[in-house]
């Protein structure tokens, strides 16, 4: 395989050039000497690390873990233990913002229904209950007529 350009990685990885740059920024890839005449020339290597970048990212890793997992994949030694000890923190922090969601959607249900039961003279009970929410409030304060 031969080397290409910024557009060319790009288009192979389906991202954008942006991206491709924004990630030499950050130092997740390396960004190949300018040549005197002409456009710089990206390995292929540049290609593979940017489609781990991106399948990284699709899996919730944040840059700096990504950037973690790049530098584990270089060290054999290392590298299974410590990845899958990566992975089963990013299966924790998953399962706790599905748990925040899903408190999430409840309330909004609670707050969706109460709506429904409303009279027009009370006030819209979603705008009332996000009014009298207190600051850091784990629950909203809502008259639940079950």
């Amino acid at each position: 395989m031969e080397e290409m350009t910024i557009g060319q990685v790009a288009r192979k990885c389906c991202v954008n050039v942006e991206t491709i740059r924004f990630y030499e920024r950050k130092g997740l890839i390396e960004r190949p000497a300018q040549p005197v005449t002409g456009y710089r020339k990206y390995p292929p290597e540049t290609a593979v690390r940017v489609r781990f970048i991106r399948n990284a990212k699709n899996l919730g890793f944040s840059l700096r873990e990504i950037r973690d997992l790049l530098s584990l994949a270089t060290e054999r030694r290392r590298r299974c233990a410590e990845t899958r000890a990566m992975a089963e923190g990013k299966i924790a922090e998953i399962d706790r913002k599905v748990k925040a969601l899903l408190g999430m959607r409840e309330e909004l249900s609670i707050l969706v229904d109460a709506c429904r039961r409303g009279t027009r003279d009370s006030g819209c009970p979603i705008l009332v209950a996000l009014g009298e929410r207190a600051v850091g409030s784990d629950t909203l304060k809502v008259n639940r007529k079950e």
